[in-house]
């Protein structure tokens, strides 16, 4: 079966940085574009950054562009959110997911991780 595991969140203080992986297995990992969005409770999924399958395409939101860099190692199977200069609004759960092309809307992925928190607080 699919399976998507997040890992890398933890507290961290402002302006600190923490990078998120995302180990993909039971899927040809190297066909799927990969997102990553996070969600705060009570609120919707927001999406955070967006890669497609080969690496050659990326998408970030505006909240995220030029803090955050997503990346990929088809070989290893995973997925990666570089996040710098972290700020406490960055605070949330998030999570890797994956569908056939690349996109930032929630909704249109086929398959998710479960999640890891992340915490910007001094």
């Amino acid at each position: 079966q699919v399976e998507l595991v997040e890992s890398g969140g933890g507290l961290v203080q402002p302006g600190g940085s923490l990078r998120l992986s995302c180990a993909a297995s039971g899927i040809a990992f190297s066909t799927y574009a990969m997102g990553w969005f996070r969600q705060v409770p009570g609120e919707g999924r927001e999406f955070v950054a967006a890669i497609s399958r080969l690496g050659l395409t990326t998408d970030y939101s505006n909240s995220v562009k030029g803090r955050f860099t997503i990346s990929r190692d088809n070989a290893k199977n995973t997925l990666y959110l570089q996040m710098n200069s972290l700020i406490p609004g960055d605070t949330a759960i998030y999570s890797c997911a994956a569908r056939r092309g690349i996109a930032n809307i929630a909704q249109l992925y086929e398959y998710w991780g479960q999640g890891t928190q992340v915490t910007v607080s001094s």
